[in-house]
């Protein structure tokens, strides 16, 4: 997609998107804020400063990022103990940290999460979202939870009719005229916290510099920098998905790295990309850049223009849209394949979902799961298989083939001379590494073997020094009882990394 497809292939589509989601970013801006321990408009300053500055830097089309609840969690204590200039202080270093964490490349570390943790990651996500809405019913009354159900049924149901107009855009309208005009007794977004008619100016951190002050907020902004770029990259992942199109993963890291930069010289807290908000954008038509800069500045004109009215949209449209967006989230086939995939894979989705839920934070479940993952696959891999047969014949008929590690070979062996009659061939099958070379070294008894053996590695790779070692370990029992080991079969990878660690005495044939 070309820079002006980005921008405005999609026009009427992201506009409309774009004022839906800025109705929603709201009340959990504020949410977020409330939970670092700092006043609302620190949030909705970040959203809007992050989904401006994201949607000309960032690497990924319709994604939305702003405040959110992950990044709030990590800032609890420092904004407690410190206040929150040094809040201003540990966004901009997060900042710093993310940009240089993309230009290092980091995004194609996203490869390594399995499938298994990203279901995981989205119906945890799902769950979190919906959970997220549930103090909002408390000491609620009816009218609350027919204003949900009303929400969910246009959500649901207008689209079917038309999609002229995003259906969550509609509810929300909707529901506000009949709150308005019907004066019903629900929670607004009034309730929330105080908004301000202000909007965000620069504003430097109003704090000592000094090597004390890094010492305090370090911890903090390496904790953001990797939580904001692990969910940011994730949410990348889960919209190229959706749109069945690509996104660029390190310039979306150093993207967020710069939002987070100029957003700490605002008055924001730090913010990464946004699942719920951004799952409402591209169901609501959103699918370029235009779509996440309206986000940004429409909620600016929301706080400086609108502001008495949006104090007065329903909280139950928007925990409608919410609960809309967490069962679009949530990965229902899952539930259906899950006696289908592997038991190991199935443990490792749920794992991540429970660590999620009970601890609400979307990198600890993240990150254990990839850990579960990897240990499997080292496990399953530190399978091998050597089987033993004996051959008779030349070991190596042709010289001109020898590695040019194989600096000790017999003179027999340089001539291209016939080896004994009797030769056992072992051959091996599955990877040489770390985690199979005891077995492998394991496996050769030299007082039962004849005077020449050979090591066949045709259906094998080495991967490591571990492997390397092994080899030799291997050729020194040999050569302790007079006897001789010959290696062939070595792919290309596999002889350049002998012949740099300086392995010898090896030989190849056919």
């Amino acid at each position: 997609m070309n820079l002006q497809q980005q921008w405005f292939g999609n026009v009427r589509g992201d506009l409309l998107a774009g004022i839906t989601v800025a109705l929603a970013l709201i009340p959990e801006a504020i949410g977020f804020s409330i939970i670092a321990g700092v006043d609302p408009m620190v949030g909705l300053y970040a959203s809007i400063c992050i989904a401006i500055v994201i949607s000309i830097a960032g690497g990924r089309s319709g994604m939305i990022s702003a405040a959110t609840g992950a990044m709030a969690v990590l800032v609890v204590d420092l904004v407690r103990d410190h206040g929150v200039e040094y809040l201003f202080a540990a966004t901009i270093l997060a900042g710093i940290f993310q940009v240089l964490l993309g230009w290092f490349k980091i995004g194609r570390f996203i490869t390594f999460i399995p499938q298994s943790v990203m279901t995981g990651f989205v119906n945890a996500l799902a769950i979190v979202i919906f959970m997220a809405q549930l103090p909002q019913f408390v000491g609620a009354n009816w009218i609350m939870y027919a204003m949900v159900i009303g929400t969910l049924a246009i959500v649901y149901i207008l689209p079917r009719f038309t999609k002229a107009v995003p259906a969550p855009l509609v509810a929300i309208i909707v529901m506000s005229l009949l709150t308005y005009f019907l004066h019903l007794d629900v929670r607004t977004v009034g309730d929330m916290g105080q908004l301000s008619n202000q909007p965000p100016v620069f504003h430097l951190p109003m704090i000592d510099v000094s090597l004390d002050m890094l010492l305090i907020i370090l911890p903090y902004s390496i904790s953001l920098a990797f939580v904001g770029l692990l969910e940011s990259l994730l949410t990348a992942t889960i919209l190229d998905e959706m749109t069945d199109s690509k996104s660029d993963k390190n310039r979306e890291a150093r993207g967020q790295g710069i939002a987070n930069i100029v957003n700490g010289f605002f008055g924001g807290m730090a913010g990464c990309a946004m699942i719920g908000q951004s799952v409402i954008n591209i169901k609501s038509g959103g699918r370029g850049r235009l779509s996440t800069l309206t986000a940004g500045v429409f909620l600016l004109f929301l706080l400086l223009v609108l502001g008495n009215i949006v104090r007065e949209v329903p909280m139950g449209a928007l925990v409608g849209v919410m609960v809309m967006v967490s069962i679009g989230t949530f990965s229902w086939r899952s539930l259906v394949t899950i006696h289908k995939i592997p038991l190991s894979e199935a443990i490792i989705m749920v794992t991540v979902v429970a660590i999620v839920v009970a601890t609400d934070n979307l990198s600890i479940g993240v990150g254990v799961g990839v850990v579960m993952s990897a240990l499997l696959f080292g496990w399953k891999m530190s399978r091998i298989h050597i089987t033993a047969t004996m051959e008779s014949g030349n070991i190596i008929s042709n010289p001109n083939l020898l590695n040019k590690v194989e600096q000790n070979t017999t003179s027999s062996i340089e001539q291209g001379t016939a080896q004994p009659a009797q030769v056992k061939v072992y051959e091996v099958s599955g990877p040489m590494f770390f985690g199979t070379m005891s077995y492998f070294v394991d496996q050769f008894v030299p007082n039962d073997d004849p005077e020449q053996i050979v090591i066949d590695f045709t259906r094998s790779h080495i991967w490591d020094h571990s492997a390397v070692i092994g080899i030799t370990k291997v050729k020194e029992k040999y050569k302790a009882v007079n006897k001789e080991v010959h290696i062939r079969g070595l792919n290309e990878e596999s002889r350049l990394l002998l012949e740099k660690l300086g392995t010898t005495a090896l030989s190849s044939g056919h």
